[in-house]
């Protein structure tokens, strides 16, 4: 419906990337994450703000993704995240996106692609397991795989880990993190007494490059920071969020004490009121579970009543002066006029901002600002 929008600050998303690049190490390289649509943000608009700032990578999970970014003429180093299926090796190597790899069979995989499109020299990426337990080889095998991305023809472009607790101030899990650094340390070594240069190496994510300069080494790969927030236990006042979740009254119903609203009936009138229904629901990304949440009409908080439908929710506005077609303001920055951000939605509703973000469904149409 176009009552409702995801409004995107463009300008606050390109303030947060100068604010990062300033804690960033002079010579280290910065690697935008811009999968899953840039976090639901926009993955093109996005990708370009970000070259326009100087991101040498941009960070894809699918090589559709990618596909899509070079059709729009985005020209950035394109790193993926994620394994491809070997039906997509062919696009991969032809829209130039860097993979990771980590044992033998996927080395053998992109190499034959790379000769099949007559490529010489593709350049992979060593990914290392430290401690994630997801993709990777172990850091003893690294010099032994090193050799072999060699030895098939491609071109040794990096060697990189993912740190699963860096976002938590936890004593176990600080330990954690500078144990899985140090194994990725040794990884690195490995490759270099196998006779081969390790290219760019690169570990950290959204709260290491804020928090951890130590771990900058050759590239940053900073995700939720660019949309505004800050990492699990880490806060901050230097980033903007970039995304709103915005909607209209679409009708307003007077309600008598007694009435119920929504399905289950878990809402009723304790005395006469008037409620505004907003053509937003869990199909948008306003999941059933965030009932109970406050939105902003007219620069004042009114709680959602009831239920969250699939298309819409009903919001207890008392006998305000509210009218039709009003503005209401889900989560957003400041400037927006919201009361909560993604990060208060998704406190209350037990996860992160990343899913409140990534949530807002295609449905929703983007407007750039």
């Amino acid at each position: 419906m176009k009552s409702t929008v995801a409004k995107i600050y463009l300008d606050n998303f390109r303030e947060n990337l100068y604010f990062i690049r300033s804690k960033m190490n002079k010579n280290t390289k910065m690697c935008v994450a811009i999968k899953a649509d840039a976090y639901g943000h926009g993955a093109i608009e996005c990708a370009k703000v970000a070259e326009e700032c100087g991101v040498e990578y941009l960070a894809i999970a699918r090589v559709s993704e990618g596909v899509q970014l070079r059709r729009a003429g985005i020209g950035a180093d394109l790193l993926l995240l994620s394994l491809c299926d070997p039906s997509e090796m062919d696009e991969l190597v032809q829209n130039r996106i860097t993979p990771l790899v980590f044992d033998s069979e996927y080395v053998d995989l992109v190499a034959n692609a790379a000769k099949k499109a007559g490529v010489q020299n593709y350049a992979v990426h060593l990914a290392v397991d430290t401690g994630m337990g997801r993709i990777g080889c172990y850091p003893e095998d690294a010099g032994k795989l090193a050799k072999k991305i060699v030895s098939d023809g491609l071109f040794f472009g990096g060697i990189c880990t993912h740190f699963s607790v860096s976002d938590s101030k936890n004593e176990d899990d600080v330990l954690y993190t500078k144990n899985q650094f140090a194994r990725f340390l040794s990884a690195i070594e490995n490759v270099r007494r196998a006779g081969i240069e390790p290219g760019i190496r690169h570990c950290a994510a959204s709260a290491p490059t804020l928090f951890c300069p130590e771990m900058h080494l050759d590239m940053c790969r900073p995700g939720i920071v660019c949309y505004g927030y800050y990492p699990g236990d880490f806060t901050g006042d230097d980033l903007k969020p970039v995304m709103s979740l915005i909607t209209k009254v679409s009708a307003i119903r007077r309600i008598k004490a007694g009435e119920s609203i929504s399905y289950g009936r878990t809402w009723t009138a304790k005395k006469d009121t008037n409620v505004a229904v907003l053509p937003v629901g869990y199909a948008d990304g306003l999941l059933r579970r965030h009932a109970g949440i406050f939105v902003s009409i007219d620069g004042k908080s009114y709680p959602i009543c009831g239920r969250i439908c699939m298309d819409q929710c009903m919001v207890d506005i008392g006998d305000d002066k509210i009218e039709r077609w009003n503005e209401a303001v889900i989560f957003g920055p400041k400037e927006s006029g919201a009361i909560l951000s993604a990060k208060e939605i998704a406190d209350g509703a037990g996860t992160i901002p990343y899913e409140i973000t990534c949530a807002v469904s295609k449905r929703v149409a983007r407007v750039f600002v």
